[in-house]
């Protein structure tokens, strides 16, 4: 199989791919660092950790509206386990993807946080309630740690695939051509 010969997703499928995985690791290396923050700055990148979440739940959304009206190009790799398997590892990726934001806004809600957009403030008005906010946010981080499991399995499944297999799979989302032999 050439390069030439590989079905590739198209250009927003692989913005939408890569600019969650850009999020995830902005998002991920802020929260990992959150014990680590001066007091003076914990607030204010505790916000950051928040908007890139929401920006990354949005873009989520985003993605699947893109996808029910374009299919993904079919997989000639592998066999049906492993198609099964990648299927599973997907729909593991998008419900952690979604689920884990929900936990970190009801955490941060019930810190008695407020939203810094920038240009405006969200204050609802919930007060401090440690008996809410301290399960969600061991939640969140665990759901968390779940999601780096599992993206780094779908990264290690593709550059099996790449430098293995030799098969072309990472080439249909890779962002630019690659050149490929078998």
């Amino acid at each position: 199989m050439t390069s030439e010969n590989i079905q590739r997703y198209g250009l927003p499928a692989i913005a939408f791919h890569w600019l969650m995985f850009l999020l995830v690791v902005c998002v991920g290396i802020l929260g990992l660092l959150h014990d680590s923050w001066p007091k003076e700055t914990q607030n204010f990148w505790i916000n950051i950790h928040a908007m890139l979440g929401l920006a990354l739940w949005l873009t989520l959304f985003a993605r699947l509206w893109w996808r029910s009206g374009h299919r993904p190009p079919p997989l000639e790799t592998g066999g049906a386990l492993a198609r099964r398997a990648a299927g599973i590892t997907h729909a593991g990726l998008y419900a952690l993807l979604f689920v884990i934001p929900i936990v970190g806004i009801i955490t941060f809600v019930y810190h008695g946080r407020i939203f810094d957009f920038g240009l405006f403030k969200l204050d609802l008005g919930v007060k401090s309630n440690r008996a809410v906010f301290h399960p969600t946010e061991d939640l969140h981080g665990y759901l968390a740690y779940a999601l780096f499991g599992l993206a780094g399995i779908h990264a290690a499944t593709a550059i099996w695939h790449q430098f293995v297999l030799r098969d072309g799979l990472l080439a249909r989302m890779w962002p630019a051509r690659m050149s490929y032999r078998q």
